[in-house]
């Protein structure tokens, strides 16, 4: 029998969150795996040379896809051609910016800003909010009415499908940054967003929408619309597989609890996707450790794994499994995946309450 279904408000504006501050969920201290301290340090030492050398072979391909597509254009190949240019253009863009926004992507700061504001562009972000946002993410993970990146339950299916176009959040967001041009932040971002940054959140947005407007205005000029397609529209037919890899992340997983484990995934890839995805496939670790940069968190995963469920073989895998969820999510959406753990793990902690377990180990 299906449980009488209460919908959570996932909103940061309802009573969810000050009962999550009230459980002592809010800020609070996470469970850790036990890295030594020295080899931690060693990890999370940040360089130039991997993501300089990743960047440019990415900008190589895509390139390369983008004369394919160019040449294509006119004749039935270039739908395949530009589908391969969206899947290059969005995928690393997506993930290059989450990584550039922790500031681990380089060692060298300018290096990050630079990359995170072009691809801030590039994926229809506003920099400023985005960055807030996903601080909240990471502070209070899957925590109903403070993280504004939380799933909901039960699933809204005919957005999920929408999304493998991005027809729901890309105008949701373009509308976001045409109203931060005005001065106008919705009561959600005001909730995480500093005031002192809301100056630099309205020229972000105008700078973007110029940017934006003036790729239109060219296309109309030219009369063509090639460039829409190589700039503005990539957003849109070319984001499928990003959106996978971003739903695998923590749908169906536990909600109000203080161990990434327990509402986070790691994934195995081929080494195509986990070059396009930045390793982020490691994520679970990228949670625990977000100051450990993206080249690093291979060996993190090894010094992790053994106090950690096993990770899936594949993103397929991952994927089968939140499939498999969406019907039992409808009917019960407090439903969860709790994955067993190893008898060399510490047992999960769920919550304030059971950190007995996290003080016995320091």
């Amino acid at each position: 029998m299906s449980e009488v279904i209460h919908k959570r408000d996932y909103s940061l504006l309802g009573t969810e969150g000050k009962l999550a501050e009230e459980k002592g969920l809010v800020s609070a201290d996470w469970y850790t795996c036990p890295v030594p301290s020295k080899r931690l340090k060693e990890l999370m030492k940040r360089k130039d040379g991997p993501a300089l050398l990743h960047t440019f072979i990415w900008f190589v391909l895509l390139a390369g896809s983008g004369i394919v597509a160019y040449y294509a254009w006119g004749t039935w190949w270039a739908i395949p051609a530009f589908f391969l240019y969206g899947i290059l253009y969005v995928t690393p863009s997506d993930s290059g910016w989450h990584e550039s926004g922790h500031g681990t992507l380089f060692k060298t700061s300018w290096l990050n800003t630079v990359m995170f504001r072009l691809l801030s562009f590039m994926t229809f972000k506003n920099a400023t909010v985005g960055r807030w946002s996903h601080v909240r993410h990471h502070s209070d993970t899957i925590v109903v009415g403070r993280d504004p990146e939380t799933p909901v339950r039960p699933p809204v299916y005919y957005v999920l499908l929408m999304e493998f176009l991005r027809l729901n959040g890309a105008p949701k967001e373009m509308m976001k940054i045409f109203l931060h041009c005005f001065g106008r932040l919705d009561k959600q971002e005001r909730e995480f967003v500093p005031v002192s940054q809301y100056r630099k959140v309205i020229w972000e947005a105008r700078i973007t929408m110029t940017l934006l407007l003036g790729v239109i205005v060219w296309s109309i000029l030219i009369k063509s619309m090639l460039p829409v397609m190589f700039i503005v529209l990539p957003m849109f037919y070319g984001t499928a597989l990003s959106y996978l890899i971003t739903m695998a992340q923590h749908l169906g997983l536990s909600e109000d609890v203080l161990d990434h484990r327990l509402n986070t995934r790691t994934y195995y890839m081929n080494p195509i996707f986990r070059f396009l995805y930045w390793n982020m496939n490691y994520h679970i670790e990228h949670h625990m450790f977000p100051l450990v940069p993206f080249h690093a968190l291979p060996a993190l995963h090894k010094e992790m794994k053994d106090d950690c469920p096993a990770p899936y073989p594949s993103l397929w895998a991952a994927l089968r499994e939140i499939y498999s969820l969406l019907a039992i999510l409808r009917k019960t959406p407090s439903y969860c995946i709790v994955r067993p753990l190893s008898d060399k793990a510490r047992p999960y902690r769920f919550g304030p309450q059971d950190n007995q377990e996290q003080q016995k180990y320091g």
